[in-house]
């Protein structure tokens, strides 16, 4: 059952107004703030700048010279209490195929010369994430991680990255990766990696410190825009996309790389109807019926 608390707000100097969900992390609350953020843009309101959902919140910036910063306080909680029952949080989501070579030479590489900023240095960062979840077979994890959707629940940190949160929790709801104690300084671009309960591919060479899993052929992020899915903006993700990884080995890697390479690879993707609600009472079989035919 979808359990959806009452919104805090609070403004933030003379330009922002945040808008606390809830302290902690849940589906529910990423399907509200999806669901705000995306009346909010519809609504297309005069002074209001900029609109950023996150895990379980969202902020406005906004001009003061426009609108009276109480006279919009009202307008978000108005939008917001509707946005409160589980029938108004539908969304028209797209599904996004994101091929992942698992435990590659590369990020193997990276965690090699960082281990003596993780917590297990005697693991490779893929091994610890393997075991954190209860694996011992390399193959189960690889399967398991695959066959997850992950719900884009916002963007930001680096231009481009993406947080993906399970749609599908293990049985006792416990999904949390150690980070590295000291980020490395150094992560090979579209490295795909793991902390806490979130997944995320990173979209450029930079710090970091989850856990290296796997690599992708993909761009997340594509100034260049000569791919047909980056028309429109440089960044693959979109706040309430569904992405899910498929595992791929060598060969398929670089066939892919070179398809990018020469701007002819196309994303596999799929428009989708989203019901938490139904989600919600169905679980599992919800999640199968809409990765049917995908």
């Amino acid at each position: 059952m979808l359990a959806l608390a009452e919104t805090r707000f609070s403004f933030v100097g003379d330009e922002y107004i945040y808008a606390e969900i809830s302290r902690e992390m849940s589906v529910s609350t990423s399907f509200k703030a999806l669901a705000v953020t995306r009346e909010l843009h519809a609504r297309t309101i005069p002074g209001i700048i900029d609109i950023c959902p996150a895990n379980a919140s969202y902020l406005i910036r906004y001009n003061p010279d426009i609108v009276s910063p109480y006279d919009l306080l009202d307008y978000l909680k108005e939008i917001d209490l509707t946005k409160s029952r589980p029938e108004a949080l539908n969304l028209t989501s797209r599904i996004v195929e994101i091929p992942t070579w698992y435990n590659d030479p590369t990020t193997r590489e990276y965690a090699q010369r960082f281990k003596n900023r993780n917590e297990s240095p005697h693991f490779s960062d893929f091994e610890l994430v393997m075991k954190s979840r209860g694996f011992m077979d390399e193959q189960a994890f690889i399967d398991d991680h695959a066959s997850t959707p992950y719900l884009l629940t916002m963007m930001g940190f680096i231009l481009g990255t993406a947080w993906e949160f399970p749609l599908l929790l293990p049985s006792d709801g416990v999904f949390d990766i150690p980070k590295y104690k000291s980020p490395r300084t150094e992560t090979p671009r579209q490295a795909i990696g793991m902390g806490g309960a979130f997944t995320v591919v990173y979209p450029v060479a930079s710090s970091g410190s989850y856990q290296l899993i796997g690599i992708t052929p993909v761009p997340v992020y594509h100034p260049e825009q000569r791919l047909a899915e980056f028309k429109d903006s440089m960044f693959l993700a979109r706040p309430g996309d569904i992405w899910v990884h498929r595992p791929i080995g060598e060969t398929e890697y670089y066939s892919i790389f070179t398809q990018v390479e020469n701007g002819i690879y196309r994303y596999r993707t799929k428009n989708f109807d989203f019901s938490p609600e139904q989600y919600a009472q169905e679980g599992k079989a919800y999640i199968d019926s809409m990765m049917k035919g995908f």
